[in-house]
């Protein structure tokens, strides 16, 4: 009998003829947790797709060994009967049905005839939630009552349901607050004890180093190495990953800093299901010429509807008076917020940022298609080149500007939709959550692009929920909290503990020079 519960030799998988996996071995014992790291586009999602049959067997070459026997599945139902469960980052749950329905959804307890059995789901519903310490939460409640923290621990729930022996866990904090990270943390170390295993892939590897025991590595395709946790530090995992040191996490580079450029005063926001209740109260700020603002506060403080509202976007009543360059800003909408030299890269980029099945090139330019107009026509040549240009300044990783772009990583969709709205040639450039399931080498190439970007004068606002990277980036911070402005902080010797002070309402004094 093998000491490995899965055991993965030797994986290809092409597409189009470019190879995604390039001989990759994967190995994992029960009640071990695997952190499987690499940049953006690396191969890990593809690895775990093979594995968990979203790819069938057939489609990729190598060997799966589950249990010491070959496996050949076909389906997701396959690998879910032998105990192998995937969780991705983007939930499969129906925000109409309970919590019970979510969780028995393709495997309902039936009465004979055929009906459902409620009361039999509910009870085991229930005793799943107080496993995962979530006693409070009602079973028998649509899902979309619950927040995200809530819900990606459902996913969990529905999971063990299916006596999941290994769970595959795809970026499972990137929606998560510091809190509801630490329970998702817990409940890892808590399956690990049972036995169960887990495959962790994140790009937090401060979160990969807390609850793995091993840490697998993957560049462009290949496996880069297999070592113990206990044996490495995130600095480590860093070089291995990007096959290069990155001493500074953050490139701070030096950057003159003119007068003001833009000013936002008595903005407010009204909840949209809730015309009571106020989003954002009464903020005002301004932003300097080449300035990168920092904005911070915890989850619900209100700093995607303030950047929602300026870039005209936001759903719901509110009001506010804003003007660029001394001159009022009137937007009603994206495109006037575009034209007049304000750009947004959402926090959403799936909603919001990408039209997955157009191309990744035609994503790039669809914010100034008119600029490529001529006599009715597209001038495709000239679109083609700055696609081209785009790409490469970028480093997006594509096989084809064709291909659709929901081929394409999550780090690699982002970089996509920040050249979209550059492509514009903005004076302002709100960046809302710019790294999140990004890799820390795109990360560090987003930073050296900011800083590119301000040193020839852009004035850019990043909302971010990673006080190191609003720190390690800023140049001034603004903190929220419950929809008010509590800080506006000269980024100088500026600690986190300070930041959440002021993000929780202990101190509402302002520091700014």
């Amino acid at each position: 009998m093998s000491e490995y519960l899965l055991d993965m030799r030797g994986i290809v998988k092409e597409f189009s003829g470019v190879k995604a996996l390039d001989g990759i071995d994967l190995k994992v014992r029960a009640g071990e947790c695997v952190g499987l790291c690499g940049e953006n586009g690396a191969g890990k999602s593809t690895l775990m797709k093979v594995l968990s049959a979203v790819y069938p067997h057939g489609t990729w070459e190598g060997q799966i060994f589950w249990e010491g026997q070959e496996l050949k599945a076909r389906t997701i139902r396959e690998t879910e009967e032998a105990g192998i469960v995937i969780i991705h980052q983007e939930l499969m749950l129906v925000p109409q049905l309970s919590v019970a329905e979510n969780i028995f959804m393709g495997n309902e307890i039936t009465l004979p005839g055929g009906r459902m059995n409620y009361s039999a789901m509910y009870q085991r519903a229930e005793e799943l939630m107080h496993e995962l310490k979530m006693p409070d939460i009602n079973v028998a409640l649509p899902v979309m009552h619950y927040g995200g923290g809530h819900q990606q621990l459902i996913e969990i729930a529905k999971a063990l349901n299916k006596k999941a022996k290994l769970l595959i866990l795809d970026e499972p904090t990137s929606s998560l607050t510091k809190s509801e990270t630490q329970i998702l943390l817990d409940i890892i170390k808590d399956l690990k004890k049972k036995g169960v295993a887990c495959v962790m892939i994140s790009h937090k590897l401060d979160e990969i180093a807390e609850v793995c025991d091993t840490i697998s590595v993957i560049r462009d395709g290949t496996h880069v190495g297999t070592r113990p946790m206990s044996e490495m530090d995130t600095n480590e995992i860093i070089t291995m990953m990007v096959g290069r040191e990155i001493k500074n996490l953050f490139p701070r580079e030096e950057h003159p800093i003119g007068e003001v450029i833009f000013e936002a005063k008595n903005v407010t926001c009204y909840d949209v299901n809730n015309p009571k209740r106020k989003r954002v109260d009464n903020v005002s700020f301004q932003l300097r010429k080449g300035e990168i603002l920092g904005v911070a506060g915890l989850v619900g403080a209100g700093r995607t509807e303030l950047a929602m509202a300026i870039f005209g976007y936001y759903a719901g009543h509110h009001s506010l008076e804003m003007t660029l360059e001394g001159k009022p800003l009137h937007v009603n909408s994206p495109k006037d917020a575009v034209e007049q030299g304000i750009c947004m890269v959402p926090e959403d980029r799936k909603r919001h940022g990408i039209v997955p099945l157009m191309g990744v090139g035609h994503n790039i330019t669809i914010s100034t298609l008119p600029s490529y107009a001529h006599m009715g026509r597209i001038d495709a040549e000239a679109e083609m080149h700055t696609i081209q240009q785009s790409i490469a300044r970028m480093r997006i990783k594509t096989a084809t500007p064709l291909l659709q772009i929901r081929g394409l990583s999550g780090g690699n969709q982002q970089k996509a939709v920040v050249s979209k709205m550059l492509l514009p040639n903005p004076k302002v450039l709100i960046l809302d959550e710019p790294t999140r399931g990004v890799d820390v080498g795109a990360k560090y190439e987003i930073y050296k692009l900011m800083f590119e970007l301000v040193k020839q004068g852009l004035s850019i606002i990043m909302i971010s929920s990673e006080l190191p990277e609003v720190l390690g980036i800023s140049d001034r911070v603004l903190v929220m909290g419950e929809g008010k402005l509590r800080g506006d902080f000269v980024n100088q010797g500026l600690t986190q503990e300070q930041v959440l002070t002021a993000a929780l309402g202990q101190s509402e004094q302002s520091l700014a020079a």
